[in-house]
């Protein structure tokens, strides 16, 4: 009897998670973020070119309002794309990852499984696969090259 086989791509775990953390880190970031070339200028300019009467936008706070309209725009698809994902986790590996990476108030590891009431190498087990399955819920796994498992 034959049997099938799957020539499945390793996963590179160091790189996927790498990955993740930098996504929540961007979460984190983008709750926070608001850059100043999206503000409109206050100093008025002076053109000798006289005014045209067209449908383009020629007011730098319009165009600064339409600029940071684009950008919450992207930055909320981002952000609701996080929620979802982390909350396909499991409830103990939601809690780590929106205790370290999603409230205003950075914490550190040995914060949170001292609060979660977790042994350490219990604490680092749900994490890892945490972020493994946050990862996948991302679709932002990376795999190694030319290996098959």
């Amino acid at each position: 009897m034959n049997q099938l086989t799957l020539n499945l791509p390793k996963i590179d775990e160091e790189a996927t998670k790498a990955k993740v953390e930098q996504l929540l880190d961007q979460y984190r970031l983008y709750l926070l973020q608001v850059p100043d070339d999206f503000l409109p200028r206050v100093t008025s300019t002076y053109s000798i070119v006289p005014p045209s009467i067209t449908n383009e936008f020629h007011s730098s706070t319009e165009e600064a309002a339409l600029k940071r309209f684009d950008w919450e725009i992207q930055r909320d698809k981002f952000l609701k794309r996080i929620q979802r994902a982390v909350n396909r986790l499991s409830q103990r590996e939601r809690q780590i990852i929106v205790m370290l990476y999603m409230q205003s108030e950075e914490m550190y590891d040995y914060e949170v499984y001292a609060e979660m009431g977790l042994s350490q190498r219990s604490y680092y087990r749900i994490k890892a696969k945490a972020f493994y399955r946050l990862a996948f819920a991302l679709r932002e796994e990376v795999y190694k090259k030319g290996g098959a498992s």
